[in-house]
């Protein structure tokens, strides 16, 4: 099964409600990120990524490292993810759709049926975020 790697932010906000996202094209919402570029490290890959589709401005202080995650791909049939995960908090007015991704949602915690989700975020990031 081919890999994928990727980093993967857990955003909370003051209310303990979490942010995920969805691409243009997909139906799966999970938590924004994307994948490295050449040379690029996980949190640097992060911080472009997050002002790229969120115009999230942050540094890698701002972070807090959660581990790596492996979970089947969301919208990549036989493929498999592997996140490396960062915590941190943004309030809603700090992000903006912009880039590739269609749409946002705050999550309230234990939001698992409002809309459909990724295996990573509903295995791994989701359950993180609301503990």
């Amino acid at each position: 099964m081919p890999d994928i790697r990727v980093s993967a932010a857990v955003i909370v906000d003051d209310r303990g409600r979490a942010l995920v996202v969805r691409k243009r094209g997909t139906t799966r919402f999970m938590q924004p990120g994307g994948k490295p570029e050449p040379g690029e490290s996980a949190a640097a890959t992060l911080i472009r990524e997050l002002d790229e589709e969120l115009s999230l401005q942050i540094v890698e202080a701002d972070l807090t490292p959660l581990g790596t995650f492996v979970s089947a791909a969301a919208n990549e049939p036989d493929h498999r993810v592997i996140a490396d995960a960062f915590a941190l908090r943004a309030r809603p007015d700090d992000v903006v759709v912009q880039a590739e991704l269609a749409e946002l949602r705050w999550l309230e915690p234990g939001d698992w049926t409002s809309v459909p989700l990724a295996p990573l975020s509903t295995e791994h990031l989701l359950p993180i975020a609301w503990t």
